[in-house]
């Protein structure tokens, strides 16, 4: 618990830091205008500025996006900025491209042009964003056309924004707190995660860890954070956060395999979820490295590769619901939020939907909530599976118990004392002492099992009530019993508890018409453990002496001491002298 109570303050001692470290947008944040293409174009990669300055060649409306064509053109046009300071810089959503080439068109026709790379862009911490340079703006110009090469996304061309102030995007500082407390919500669940490893080696919770850290790159990435702590250059950065999405989504579903509990999921169901989550990981993820040879491909490809993970997750989860899985309820409840999320990220990524970049908040949060609900889920089968070990546990020593004990008397069965004879010896139990109930078949033919089941018990009531620490009680079956001793006097030890047997059965078990005594046969060997004598080489002599006290008119004790000698006496080396 000490070790829980460290983790959690180290959890909220990060959220603190990743809060700092969130660099706070200007305080006019809401003042500064930026201003959006009015209209849209795409052609071929031969196609030039000229042949696109005639209004009637765009689209100028919110249909029509695509970014798998060889160059899209945005048109801004300087009605938008009349009255406004002149722009002078260009940003949109971290995504990769080949080039952007800006045209600067005046009224007179003079042009002005600058190409920038993905070298050229620069990330901020102001939003999933980057910026570039325009070509000098004056109050001539009468729109800046921007020629974007192979673009990768199509939020990149949606989201596109011209501005005179290089820091601003379209995040309020309230937003990027809110993100840095997202990111910083995440930390936690990973100490936790790590804990919970350390205590429950189940492979659940390595997946949960290994897809918080993915979530957590992908919030820090798309969010625009991580540019807070390191200067990621752009390609990277537009790599890592959809590769890291594809991942999460994919271990996702990984996690959802080993989460839920046995029977859960039918094996069909099983399966498709596996195969699914590795599909989700691969192919997505292959599309959000973005190469040049899957430009065609890659952004349609992997939003629409998602649509899998998406029905299979629904589905699996309201399979395992219908089944009454309780961990099912915790997911239903983590992932309704992000799928949601998702599903809008989806179609604003297909060009369906336009919507601002501000949309990525509800995605973010929605992380967050899921992490919060998942953490839960997995604190809540911690103890479930905690609760089931200590039954499990509990139920193999009663099942231990059952097997050494004996289940009338409640001593050590002979399997009991067979296993431990050994590590009995080592400890000093030298003294054997066999004890049998004298006539005790009588018992059972006159008074019948029941009584003599009585007599047993309380010839073992006698043995324990003798307070003896030294000495170890056994049932070997019928009516034999064995006591172990050690320390001093162990003789006079073992005829005590014999004399003690026929008083408390008496005393037990009214009614017999004879007391019921015992007999005993006793060995006592010195420094036993180096002679290393077995249980049956004691029990047998101790059986010999026992029917010798029988034979002597029973209720008596009979006892040899045998004397193990670390080398021949000084006789016999004489003898074995003269021999020779």
């Amino acid at each position: 618990m000490a070790f829980l109570r460290l983790l959690s303050r180290l959890g909220m001692v990060a959220v603190v830091l990743v809060l700092l470290a969130a660099r706070p947008a200007s305080a006019d944040d809401h003042t500064v205008p930026t201003f959006a293409p009015a209209c849209h174009a795409a052609t071929g990669a031969d196609r030039g500025v000229e042949a696109l300055r005639p209004r009637a060649q765009w689209t100028c409306d919110s249909s029509g996006w695509a970014a798998d064509e060889p160059a899209v053109w945005l048109r801004f046009e300087a009605e938008s900025w009349r009255g406004e300071k002149l722009p002078q810089y260009f940003f949109s959503r971290i995504a990769r491209f080949k080039s952007i080439t800006f045209h600067a068109i005046d009224a007179d026709g003079t042009t002005r042009t600058t190409r920038s790379t993905e070298r050229d862009g620069k990330p901020f911490a102001a939003g999933p964003v980057f910026q570039l340079r325009l070509p000098e703006v004056t109050p001539a110009t009468t729109m800046v056309l921007a020629r974007i090469e192979a673009p990768h996304s199509v939020p990149l061309l949606t989201e596109a924004r011209i501005t005179h102030d290089p820091g601003k995007a379209d995040w309020a500082q309230i937003d990027m707190m809110l993100l840095a407390f997202v990111a910083g919500m995440l930390v936690p669940p990973l100490l936790f995660d790590i804990s919970f490893f350390l205590v429950l080696r189940e492979r659940f919770v390595l997946i949960y860890a290994a897809m918080v850290s993915a979530m957590m790159v992908y919030v820090m990435t798309a969010g625009g954070l991580a540019s807070s702590f390191l200067a990621l250059p752009l390609t990277l950065m537009a790599v890592l956060a959809p590769l890291s999405y594809a991942i999460g989504g994919g271990l996702s579903l990984l996690f959802l395999v080993a989460f839920l509990e046995r029977g859960a999921q039918s094996r069909l169901m099983r399966r498709l979820t596996y195969a699914t989550g590795w599909f989700t990981i691969i192919v997505p993820g292959l599309c959000a490295l973005q190469l040049d040879a899957t430009h065609g491909l890659d952004d349609t490809g992997y939003f629409i590769a998602f649509l899998p993970c998406i029905a299979v997750i629904s589905a699996a989860v309201i399979e395992a619901v219908i089944r009454g899985s309780r961990s099912a309820r915790f997911i239903a409840i983590a992932w309704l939020p992000i799928i949601t999320a998702s599903v809008e990220r989806l179609l604003r990524g297909l060009g369906l939907h336009v919507g601002p970049s501000s949309l990525d908040q509800m995605l973010y949060v929605a992380v967050g909530i899921e992490v919060i609900v998942i953490s839960l889920a997995i604190a809540d089968r911690f103890l479930a599976l905690r609760r089931e070990r200590d039954a499990a546990l509990t139920e193999a020593r009663m099942l231990e118990q059952i097997s050494t004990r004996d289940s009338l008397t409640g001593l050590m069965n002979r399997r009991a004392i067979e296993a431990r004879f050994d590590e009995l010896l080592a400890q000093g139990f030298d003294t054997f002492a066999l004890v049998d109930l004298d006539r005790f078949k009588a018992i059972n033919d006159l008074h019948g099992h029941q009584v003599g089941d009585a007599a047993l018990v309380a010839c073992a009531s006698a043995i324990r009530a003798s307070g003896d620490r030294d000495a170890v009680a056994v049932r070997l079956g019928g009516e034999e019993f064995v006591v172990l001793l050690r320390g001093p006097r162990t003789l006079e030890r073992a005829e005590a508890l014999r004399q003690a047997i026929p008083m408390r059965i008496a005393k037990e078990v009214p009614g017999l018409d004879l007391p019921v005594t015992a007999s005993m046969g006793v060995v006592m060997l010195g420094e036993a453990n180096r002679h290393k004598m077995a249980f049956a080489e004691f029990y047998a002599r101790a059986d010999a002496l026992m029917y010798e006290a029988k034979a002597s008119g029973r209720n008596r004790l009979a006892y040899e001491r045998l004397t193990v000698f670390r080398s021949a006496p000084e006789g016999r080396k004489a003898g074995e002298g003269r021999a020779a």
